[in-house]
């Protein structure tokens, strides 16, 4: 598995003090588009090895972060470079929707 399961113990070294850009997308075992969008990530994230991290919170396991990134509706997908959220959507996008927003991340 290349993603990485991402709580409150490994967030801020992973994803706020990463030298490389990070999709962190917050879910829940019970999210059907959730589920949906697991493979996809999967696939992501291999191709995208040492050019950008992507990492899963589950909501349910992770209240603090959840509120902290005031989560509302998942799946929400969040953007980081240099440690600071740049861009975040919610819902299942499509796999070319998500490769063209991480692309943005790294021009």
């Amino acid at each position: 598995m290349a993603t990485i399961k991402l709580n409150s113990e490994n967030f801020k070294k992973e994803v706020e003090l990463s030298p490389i850009p990070v999709l962190v997308d917050f879910f829940a075992d019970w999210c059907g588009p959730c589920q949906a969008l697991a493979p996809v990530l999967e696939e992501l994230s291999s191709a995208y090895i040492g050019k950008c991290k992507i990492g899963k919170v589950n909501v349910d396991e992770n209240t603090d972060l959840a509120v902290d990134y005031q989560i509302s509706s998942i799946p929400a997908l969040f953007f980081f470079k240099g440690g600071k959220v740049v861009d975040q959507v919610s819902g299942a996008l499509p796999k070319r929707s998500i490769e063209e927003k991480i692309n943005k991340l790294l021009s």
